[in-house]
């Protein structure tokens, strides 16, 4: 499998991690659309949201915690925050290897799309 996250989680592609666990790795967008902006992602490697299975719903859960915790310390929790996860193409997503983004350190326009 020649997936990028996959890559970065094995360390063979460097990245500025700011969080990391057992089985989440968070890191810096190297295209940050905020001031705050991180790709959290799982350390098993599932291509999209459509992929989810129920033994992942506790993972899934792990990533949101991890995206709380990266917002509490950056600073921008109480403020506030989005998180953003594209499923296929049409959506977004370039990595087919699921992550939710984390953005925050200014005001958030509606609708987002």
């Amino acid at each position: 499998m020649d997936c990028l996250f996959c890559k970065i989680i094995k360390k063979e592609i460097p990245a500025k991690t700011v969080y990391e666990d057992d089985n989440v790795l968070a890191f810096e967008d190297i295209n940050p659309q905020a001031p705050v902006h991180i790709l959290v992602i799982p350390k098993k490697h599932i291509s999209t949201s459509l992929d989810i299975k129920d033994e992942d719903n506790e993972l899934i859960g792990q990533m949101v915690q991890a995206a709380n915790v990266i917002a509490k310390e950056r600073g921008i929790a109480e403020r506030g925050f989005r998180t953003v996860m594209n499923c296929n193409k049409e959506a977004g997503q370039t990595v087919f290897h699921i992550h939710l983004h984390l953005f925050g350190g200014r005001a958030m326009n509606w609708p987002p799309g």
